[in-house]
């Protein structure tokens, strides 16, 4: 479980124009499934593979 202030840096870190697009995903991943979102519900919202999720 992430804390408020890890999801907000986590949120920032996603938003800014200047993250890497790769890294920019992996951070909207992790807060997905932070939010107890389940893989494949995961990678249908964020348009990615099921096996990315699982990584």
């Amino acid at each position: 479980m992430l804390s408020e202030a890890e999801g907000l840096t986590l949120e920032n870190c996603a938003k800014r124009r200047s993250t890497a697009q790769g890294l920019a995903v992996r951070v909207r991943l992790l807060l997905a499934c932070a939010n107890g979102w389940n893989n494949t519900v995961v990678a249908a919202r964020l348009g990615v593979g099921r096996d990315t999720v699982r990584r």
